[in-house]
């Protein structure tokens, strides 16, 4: 038996107890003892089938001969068909549908019901959806009150929203548009099928699902979206429950909440904002159907760049809208004569404040909310946004010094190589902007918080004259030449390499030759100074001191490569840091500026000297603590001896012999013992 009817057969199986038993579905059937009973289901649902071909008016038996005299009018084109045998479906329709006996089955029973098995075998609970809320976005502001940053989840970009805050006339445009027949329906529309069945062979090569939107939404939510028999099984299964579960008005508001629209944009709210600019409450009748029109294929409706067929899809959903009833043919008419106008749109980009919004994350949960994109939440921060983008400047910037100067830096090749695109832009290039600018402003590199500037290899040198400069093109169009610091690094560097750089902007030599050289009273371009990121780690914190308020956060060199926020989450030696705690602390003890402080060796011992927790004397050591618990402090250069001012000690001491300095001064204010 082919594969092919094995798995029409098995979804076939599906499909038969969910339109006629769907109180009563099994997921599991014995390969031996149960064949009669499948057959029984299979008849039924044939059954059950032919009166919706009927009520669509179509003769399933003239379908059926059409198919045996002429495949390629059945559609033998589309996917789902390829390597099917006609001849076999049309013995099976006569075994299943018609009851006639057939003295050489096609259908092997056994391999339907473990293949049905295999396919229904650990659903997903659709319980989980029951007052389900999806991950949402929420907004950080800056200290400002502007934008700083919106937090989602990949394949989240949404703002939930009530179905009670969408007018009925939106609801019922997404209804018109995708699921006509949705109150009516028990999860799976078996009319919807066949029309969508007759849909493909008129157009295979825009198939039509069939799916409901109780479907869709246990696809998007539980069962995945492969292109499989499998797949489709489990689907129809699991939304058949799905009703019985969830009212339908629960099932629209997880649509629409759910639903990718384009733009980035995930559910009804988002895409209204980013679209049209205003919230779904607030969408009129055309507005609604251009959104519900793009349910079908976002990128193909994309009316951003089809606008033809954007405007189709919008007549198609109107026309179903007037068709239900939910508009006139005045409202039609009024929406096609003047389409709605879209609010421009740039894809939303950050490049900076990752390690900060990170850190708003975990500060959240200690407050008692489980995530930022839980629900839509707006956060309030204190971060100055210019500020945030200069410390993280700053950071990369000395990090990369720090290696080149000290002969540490390593170039291990180019962030990128765009010959691929530059050559693809120059196929259809009709903006006279060079196809390696178009190319080179298009690409993100995989460091999107690095803040150098991209360029892109023009030329290696080797021109006339013995000229060896390697020259760069910058995404505002200027062509710079490339300082390199070794010929290593030279050699490394191809055609159309991607390297980052900072740019070196010319200096003025006076008010009448700005911009010139001295030498030659010529323009003066500048120069981009290769950068390469560095392999030594670092952080930044600035802090307001007044209120302790955090101004800008940066954890790592770039966040892609670290999600380690050294300023938060690591802990390291203080270091100098103690020393202004100490001299305070003796200054608030009694100890002046003329204090004098002898510089010798000392031994402490560890703070309560064996004294257990509840204030009783330790018995293990008799009392007292063990030798390896007392601390010798020595300076790094091992001098010591003599007498010195609290004034004199901090400037004058070697720096290496601070240490001492700070355990003598902390001896002196026995007995209250570093209080």
């Amino acid at each position: 038996m082919d594969m092919i009817l094995v798995k029409i057969f098995a979804t076939a199986l599906a499909l038969s107890q969910v339109t006629t038993q769907p109180q009563a579905i099994k997921t599991q059937f014995d390969p031996n003892k149960d064949q009669d009973a499948v057959v029984q289901l299979l008849r039924d649902g044939c059954a059950h089938m032919k009166q919706a071909f009927d009520i669509e008016s179509i003769n399933i038996d003239d379908l059926i001969a059409t198919a045996l005299d002429d495949p390629k009018a059945m559609g033998t084109e589309i996917e789902a068909f390829h390597g099917l045998n006609f001849n076999d479906l049309s013995t099976a329709y006569q075994q299943f549908c018609k009851n006639e006996p057939i003295a050489n089955p096609v259908v092997d029973m056994r391999q339907v019901i473990e293949f049905f098995n295999n396919a229904a075998a650990d659903l997903p609970d659709q319980n989980v959806l029951k007052g389900k809320h999806l991950p949402s976005m929420s907004v950080v502001l800056d200290g400002s009150g502007r934008n700083f940053a919106d937090v989602f989840e990949p394949g989240n970009r949404r703002v939930w929203i009530s179905l009670a805050d969408i007018p009925e006339a939106v609801q019922r445009a997404f209804v018109a548009a995708e699921d006509r027949r949705f109150y009516q329906h028990h999860g799976v529309d078996e009319r919807g099928i066949i029309r969508a069945f007759m849909g493909d062979l008129a157009n295979p090569r825009r198939p039509q699902g069939g799916s409901t939107i109780t479907q869709q939404v246990v696809k998007n939510l539980l069962v995945g979206d492969d292109v499989t028999y499998e797949r489709k099984i489990r689907e129809m299964i699991v939304a058949s429950r799905l009703e019985t579960t969830l009212s339908k008005k629960e099932i629209l508001e997880l649509y629409l909440n759910s639903a990718y629209l384009g733009r980035g944009s995930w559910g009804i709210e988002m895409a209204a904002r980013t679209y049209f600019g205003k919230s779904a409450k607030d969408l009129s009748v055309g507005q609604a159907a251009v959104l519900a029109g793009l349910l079908k294929g976002p990128n193909y409706y994309n009316p951003d760049r089809r606008p033809e067929r954007a405007k189709e899809r919008l007549a198609y959903v109107l026309e179903r809208m007037q068709d239900d009833g939910v508009i006139t043919p005045a409202q039609k008419d009024e929406a096609l004569a003047a389409p709605p106008k879209l609010v421009a749109y740039e894809h939303p980009r950050r490049e900076t404040g990752f390690h900060f919004i990170d850190f708003l994350g975990r500060e959240a949960k200690s407050d008692g909310v489980s995530s930022l994109t839980a629900r839509s939440y707006t956060v309030h921060s204190t971060i100055d946004a210019q500020l945030q983008r200069d410390a993280e400047a700053a950071l990369q910037e000395g990090l990369a010094r720090y290696e080149l100067l000290t002969g540490r830096m390593q170039f291990r090749g180019p962030e990128a190589n765009i010959s691929d695109a530059i050559r693809k832009v120059e196929s259809g290039n009709r903006t006279g902007t060079p196809a390696w600018q178009q190319a080179l402003q298009s690409m993100r590199l995989p460091l999107y918080d690095v803040h150098w500037t991209p360029g892109v290899v023009l030329s290696k040198g080797g021109g006339k004259k013995g000229d060896e400069t390697i020259r760069v093109g910058l995404p505002d169009g200027r062509i710079l030449p490339l300082a390199v610091w070794s010929g290593a690094i030279r050699r490394g560097l191809g055609l159309y390499d991607v390297v980052y750089v900072h740019v070196v902007e010319p200096r003025s030599v006076d008010t009448k030759a700005k911009g010139k050289s001295a030498a030659t009273n010529t323009p003066s371009t500048g120069q981009a100074q290769l950068r390469v990121r560095p392999t030594v780690q670092g952080a930044a914190l600035v802090l307001e001191n007044k209120t302790g308020r955090i101004l800008a956060m940066a954890g790592s060199f770039s966040y892609p490569l670290s999600q380690l926020n050294r300023t938060a989450q690591t802990q390291r030696q203080p270091g100098s840091a103690m020393k202004p705690l100490t001299y305070l602390t003796a200054l608030q003890h009694g100890l002046q500026p003329n204090t004098l402080v002898p510089n010798e060796p000392i031994t402490l011992p560890p703070i309560n000297d064996g004294i257990d927790g509840r204030g009783a004397i330790s018995r293990e050591y008799g009392g007292y603590a063990r030798p390896q618990d007392y601390w010798s402090p020595r300076n790094a250069d091992y001098n010591e001896g003599g007498l010195f001012t609290l004034r004199f000690a901090p400037p004058r001491w070697p720096r290496k012999s601070i240490r001492n300095a700070c355990a003598i001064i902390l001896s002196c204010l026995a007995p209250s013992r570093y209080a």
